[in-house]
Parts: C-alpha cells; sequence; structure tokens
C-alpha cells in the first residue's frame, strides 16, 4: 500500500517496522507536506490566495515523493541497479528542494500575521527546514 493512502497511525507503525521502507525519507517527505499544510493554513488567515494555492500544490507534491522514496528505496534494495540508487539520490533531492520552498512561504505569509497564527507559520519553517536537512543527509548518504 502507498504511504499516501495509510492512515497515521499505520504510517507510524509501518515506519517502526524491521523493513526498508517507507524510513526517513518518506517522513521527511510527509513532514514537508505537514508544514505545507501549515503555509496553507496561515495564508488563508493572511487573506494570500497565492501562497495558499502554492502551499496545496506543494503539499500533494511532497505527499507523491514519499511514496517515490518508498518506492525508489525499495527498488534499490531489490535490484542494486544504477537506475534505482540514482533515484534514492534524485527523490530526497526534490524533497529538500520543495521543503525550501516552503520554509520561505511560511516566513512570507508569518510576516503578514499578526494572530496566534503566526506561530502556525512558525512551526512551518521549523518543519521545513528539518525536512530539507534529512533529505539532503539521505541524497549524501545513498550518492
Amino acid at each position: 500500500m502507498a504511504v499516501s493512502e495509510l492512515q497515521v497511525g499505520e504510517f507510524l507503525a509501518a515506519l517502526g517496522e524491521r523493513t526498508p521502507a517507507p524510513a526517513s525519507g518518506a517522513a521527511a517527505a510527509l513532514t514537508g507536506a505537514f508544514a505545507a499544510s501549515l503555509v496553507e493554513l496561515a495564508a488563508r488567515f493572511a487573506d494570500d490566495e497565492a501562497t495558499v494555492t502554492r502551499a496545496k500544490a506543494l503539499s500533494t507534491r511532497m505527499t507523491q515523493l514519499a511514496d517515490e522514496d518508498a518506492a525508489a528505496y525499495t527498488a534499490f534494495m531489490e535490484t542494486r541497479s544504477e537506475e534505482a540508487r540514482r533515484l534514492t539520490i534524485a527523490v530526497p533531492e526534490e524533497i529538500a528542494a520543495h521543503a525550501d520552498e516552503v520554509e520561505r512561504l511560511a516566513a512570507h505569509v508569518g510576516a503578514q500575521l499578526t494572530s496566534s497564527v503566526a506561530g502556525d507559520a512558525e512551526a512551518a519553517e521549523e518543519l521545513a527546514r528539518a525536512a530539507a536537512r534529512v533529505a539532503r543527509r539521505l541524497a549524501q548518504l545513498n550518492a
């Protein structure tokens, strides 16, 4: 079953299993998706429709990347092919790039808020920063 189709409790249980995937790449991607959804929330309070639209797209893509990361690592463990290894680098790199964008959007929308929702934007920044850091390290380790 795809990571994106799991309920939160199921995903957490799957992370704890002694299997190659899902693992930290999928967790980083979903952390980025959570951050993007928090940006969407904050942007709605800021009446920033452009940021709402972009945050939704980033959340969707990061969720897809969780699936792609799990599939890439599983394929690499099965085949050890160069193409599969390349994907274990490319997918985390894309996760990191999108997480960087989420972090920038969070800072942008956070500057527009004076309410308690600013805390959601700040949380999104921190989560996105962590997701990007983890994903970059995975790409390095898989190189």
